[in-house]
């Protein structure tokens, strides 16, 4: 499998006996392939680089003696997109060896991303293992650097024009799920997702106007609807995070007898994971169709659809003519920084957007646009190795959680890289659950379980309360990283609860 441009990194698995292994100066990952009871350890450690740059590890580990009984973790992991290496095996019984080279784009040190400046890895102590903001762990991708490259070698910084953007989003969206309704014509760029979704929600409501919402949500949602002067209306999801069709119909039906009223829809759904279906968003359509309620879709995520899933466009089923979808190549390729975003109108709402006043244009960042444009046209490749990473760390999360969280319950979804996890009956958190000031659309609070761990385990997690209803009990974990950073910060939160027990 291939990844970001040239790189691999390891994930390294024992012989059954519970193991550290080097993640980076200061942190360590624990073997979680184990029935065997933790010892006394004497290990040592040696890393090298090798003739082409690969990362090479060796630890021994000998002397074991019953102290705590460690759950079995399967490898079902080990079977997507790893090989096997029988040079790297260990001599015998009482050594561990690594025996797994896991190909992933996610081959960065903690050394590497410790560097970073962004907020990820700079909101919290250097003891923190963030999993919190949607930031990926990646390197860019080379059609990208290389543009941004050519840019600042021609002094190409001035402001963004033209539609290459939405072009190449287009062409992306043909080629990827056979859709053809992206017309560049019906089209305007603006500054990211959400700043766009605040001008198409000026163009269609007013003042003291409904948005609905359906938490748990992306908590920008709430903050920029509430600031822009809009009363925010709640559906929650239901029990199996799908859209409650019923409610949406009745609460769209009560809406618009008091005005304008929008339906802020996020597809893919953020934290959820959850891809909506062409069928549940046809019902929308013809619900918001028959009201007059104008829907503005988020689908940033959309690129980033896992395997077993297909993903459907707003503006794709019957009844979406009216609808607005916006468009982003930030999150599939980790380039939130570089500011861009694409607003596409239905046929129907063509005239709406034309309405959108031209300053808008001049937020987006113009080497944003570039980016963006380059990714969506040359970087396909560099995206299928992140899905098929993502797709792995999956699996693996799902299983590090029932070796070492079994009480913490995760559905896994079917897009994105956030794991939407329900710490309801972790009997060690029922204090913290649901605790802190409220927080609902802050993006940013710590509360909740998201609170304790940072406390207790170091590893910082987004607070579900953020999230509206439904998040009281949960927290949101970004796998978007190395397997084993990933595996570290579960065994942390592991032994801190553990130590509250």
């Amino acid at each position: 499998m291939t990844g970001g441009p040239g790189k691999a990194s390891r994930a390294e698995v024992g012989t059954g006996v519970a193991t550290r292994d080097s993640v980076g100066t200061g942190v360590a990952t624990r073997d979680a392939a184990t029935t065997a009871t933790s010892a006394t350890v004497e290990g040592e450690r040696r890393q090298s680089l090798g003739a082409k740059g690969r990362r090479t590890a060796t630890s021994r580990v000998s002397g074991v003696a019953a102290s705590r009984r460690c759950r079995p973790l399967p490898h079902r992991w080990l079977r997507a997109g790893c090989r096997f290496d029988a040079d790297l095996a260990g001599p015998g019984p009482g050594s561990v060896r690594p025996v797994v080279r896991d190909v992933s784009p996610f081959d960065l040190t903690l050394d590497q991303l410790r560097l970073r400046t962004s907020a990820k890895w700079r909101a919290a102590g250097p003891d923190v293992l963030p999993l919190w903001v949607a930031e990926m762990d990646v390197l860019l991708a080379s059609p990208v650097l290389e543009a941004l490259r050519e840019a600042l070698d021609r002094g190409d910084t001035g402001y963004a024009f033209g539609t290459a953007y939405a072009e190449a989003y287009a062409a992306f969206a043909a080629e990827r799920w056979g859709f053809g309704g992206f017309e560049p014509a019906r089209s305007a760029v603006v500054p990211d997702v959400m700043l766009g979704a605040v001008e198409l929600l000026k163009l269609v409501t007013g003042p003291g106007d409904v948005v609905v919402v359906t938490p748990p949500v992306y908590p920008p949602f709430y903050a920029f609807a509430e600031h822009l002067g809009r009363r925010v209306v709640e559906v929650p999801l239901t029990a199996d995070r799908r859209l409650d069709l019923p409610a949406l119909a009745d609460t769209f039906n009560t809406a618009a007898a008091r005005g304008p009223a929008a339906f802020l829809l996020c597809n893919p759904h953020n934290p959820t994971g959850t891809v909506h279906s062409a069928e549940e968003l046809a019902s929308v359509a013809a619900a918001a169709e028959a009201t007059g309620v104008r829907v503005v879709a988020d689908e940033i995520h959309a690129p980033l659809v896992l395997p077993g899933a297909a993903f459907t466009s707003y503006l794709a089923v019957p009844g979406g003519d009216e609808g607005f979808v916006l468009v982003s190549a930030s999150k599939a390729w980790n380039l939130p920084g570089l500011k861009a975003a694409v607003a596409f109108a239905g046929p129907d709402a063509a005239h709406d957007l034309a309405r959108l006043p031209e300053e808008v244009s001049h937020g987006p960042s113009h080497l944003g646009v570039l980016a963006h444009t380059a990714a969506l046209r040359h970087g396909g490749e560099w995206l299928d190795g992140v899905i098929a990473g993502l797709d792995r760390n999956r699996g693996l999360l799902g299983d590090l959680l029932a070796a070492r969280l079994p009480t913490v319950h995760w559905a896994p979804g079917a897009a994105t890289y956030l794991a939407w996890l329900d710490f309801g009956d972790v009997p060690e958190l029922s204090f913290a659950v649901g605790s802190g000031a409220p927080s609902r659309g802050d993006a940013s609070a710590r509360v909740g379980a998201a609170a304790w761990f940072l406390e207790h385990a170091r590893v910082l997690l987004s607070s579900g309360p953020a999230f509206g209803p439904g998040g009281e009990r949960c927290a949101r974990l970004n796998f978007a990283t190395s397997a084993a950073l990933l595996s570290e910060a579960v065994e942390r939160m592991s032994e801190a609860l553990a130590r509250a027990g």
